[in-house]
């Protein structure tokens, strides 16, 4: 698998972005929908990488600049053909590197609640994250849910 930053210009890469949208206004009540469009993952603040196995798309992943000691994951998605392969873990773990050789303190993520959440949350769980306050824009909900890992 080769994790490689994204200029989100491929079809692939704005496909897999089209399909993270509409699962999570599927799974989400629309007020609680703050999955960034390509628009906002073009900001200047944010770095995409996407993960490869040749030609193919596995998956992608976001790191949003909220500070210069902070940061905030999002878009983290893998294409189902590839689901439990590891590809999530991998992605989340190069951008923790990132975050870290950045000088980041802290990382944050939101996410929602319910089955359609828990492979994610026990993914991030994994690696250290733990559940706290809301941050940034972000207004507490009984569906979403916030979690920060210390670097």
């Amino acid at each position: 698998m080769e994790i490689r930053l994204d200029d989100l210009g491929g079809r692939q890469v704005r496909d897999l972005l089209a399909a993270h949208l509409a699962g999570m206004q599927e799974n989400s009540p629309p007020e609680s929908v703050y999955a960034l469009d390509l628009s906002g993952l073009l900001n200047p603040d944010v770095s995409v990488w996407t993960a490869w196995e040749g030609g193919d798309l596995m998956g992608i992943g976001a790191l949003k600049q909220l500070s210069a000691a902070t940061g905030e994951i999002k878009s983290m998605r893998t294409d189902a053909r590839h689901l439990r392969k590891g590809v999530g873990l991998a992605l989340l773990d190069h951008i923790i590197a990132v975050a870290r050789e950045r000088g980041y303190r802290c990382l944050s993520l939101e996410t929602g609640s319910g089955a359609e959440f828990e492979a994610a949350l026990a993914m991030y769980r994994k690696r250290g994250f733990a559940n706290g306050e809301p941050f940034g824009d972000y207004k507490p909900t009984d569906f979403n849910q916030f979690l920060h890992l210390e670097l």
